[in-house]
């Protein structure tokens, strides 16, 4: 059995950690080659003593520096940073496979610069399909490399596909935990603080994705992903709120028949299914206990209370720019959340108002996607510095 060999982008992070755990659980099958991180440098610092991988990144210039320094008597390979450095560690000649951990924007480029090295993908960055699903899925045929999914809705899809022929898919069926505020009254959503936001019931995540969570975007994120993933139009992906968090995903097939998958809320499994697939791993992990977790409850989305999930699929109807316009206004967005600048119901608020503007461009092209990301950006700002004026009155 051959080792492979991975390139991590986002090691520091929730995902990138997860990740670490299982290569270090199986060093005959994984060996570390790349890692990047944001600027937790500390902890990359022991990411790298512990891995030794013969490439680094992190975010700027200063913080390689500070980098080189701490792994001085440690440390013979190269440091990289910035955008430059995650495509440096993302094309490295030996890697087999870049995992892409990183949350935001920041993913599209260095896995773009994978496929085009004949990398294959294990995909946690939700945005890079968000923002350009129908360039990257392109890109991903014309260098015939595979690109598997992590994050745990899309990898559930992903292995109810395995009981049938893609051919004969009926729907998809997203399952979203519905985050810490499922039954809190809509009128009190004003009053939300971000502790409370990030307090997510069942998965323990970044700062971004909690507040995703707690806005219902994340859900909204993953369907527009599942409709690059799979190949299926946005009419065809339904999502059911499923507060437990076991049912991670369903496939309806043509014939009525639905096929679930079913897990304890552990980003671990999904990740060690797309590190080594189409093979199966031991996971050192509690087995789920159907007879412990009693009933399984499934609801409707309230789209009123939860606006992000509609406007999602609004901007995948409409297409073209609109998905990176809405990402990129929601990144905005929700660093002001957690800054203190607005409220929780400003997320969605801030995000409207920008999708309200027409952003035009080319969702082949990707420095139109680039430019529309950047724009959407800078409406998103305006409109969070308006909405801090008006508060201040």
């Amino acid at each position: 059995m051959s080792v492979k060999n991975i390139a991590l982008l986002g090691s520091t992070g929730s995902i990138g950690r997860n990740v670490l755990s299982v290569v270090r659980a199986n060093p005959d099958r994984f060996r570390i080659v790349g890692l990047s991180a944001g600027k937790n440098i500390s902890l990359l610092a022991q990411q790298v003593r512990e891995f030794s991988p013969s490439c680094v990144s992190i975010s700027d210039e200063q913080l390689a520096g500070s980098l080189a320094d701490m792994l001085a008597r440690d440390y013979q390979g190269e440091i990289f940073w910035g955008d430059a450095g995650n495509c440096r560690v993302a094309t490295l000649a030996d890697v087999d496979m870049v995992v892409t951990a990183v949350v935001g924007a920041v993913g599209l480029l260095p896995t773009m610069e994978a496929i085009r090295a004949g990398k294959d993908i294990g995909l946690a960055n939700k945005e890079t399909l968000v923002m350009a699903g129908r360039l990257v899925m392109k890109t991903v045929q014309d260098h015939g490399v595979r690109l598997l999914p992590i994050d745990s809705e899309h990898s559930a899809v992903f292995q109810c596909l395995e009981a049938g022929r893609r051919k004969d898919m009926d729907r998809i069926i997203l399952t979203a935990s519905g985050g810490p505020f499922r039954e809190l009254a809509g009128e009190e959503f004003a009053a939300i603080t971000p502790d409370q936001a990030l307090a997510h019931p069942n998965w323990q995540m970044g700062k971004k994705i909690s507040i995703d969570s707690a806005t219902l975007m994340n859900k909204g994120l993953e369907v527009i992903e599942a409709r690059w993933l799979f190949d299926t139009p946005p009419d065809r992906i339904d999502v059911v709120v499923h507060c437990q968090s076991i049912v991670h995903s369903l496939v309806e097939f043509i014939d009525g028949s639905v096929v679930a998958q079913l897990g304890i809320p552990d980003m671990r499994i999904p990740i060690a299914y797309a590190l080594s697939y189409p093979e199966r791993i031991h996971l050192d992990l509690p087995r789920l206990d159907l007879a412990r977790c009693g009933t399984l409850s499934f609801e409707e989305p309230d789209y009123e209370r939860f606006p992000a999930l509609k406007m999602a699929f609004g901007a995948l109807e409409q297409g073209g720019m609109q998905p990176a316009a809405l990402n990129g206004a929601n990144e905005i967005a929700v660093d002001a959340f957690l800054e203190g600048k607005i409220g929780f119901s400003d997320i969605p608020a801030v995000v409207a108002a920008v999708l309200a503007v027409q952003i035009d461009g080319n969702d082949l092209d990707l420095e139109h996607i680039l430019a529309a990301d950047k724009q959407a950006r800078a409406l998103a700002l305006q409109e969070v510095e308006r909405r801090c004026d008006r508060s201040e009155r």
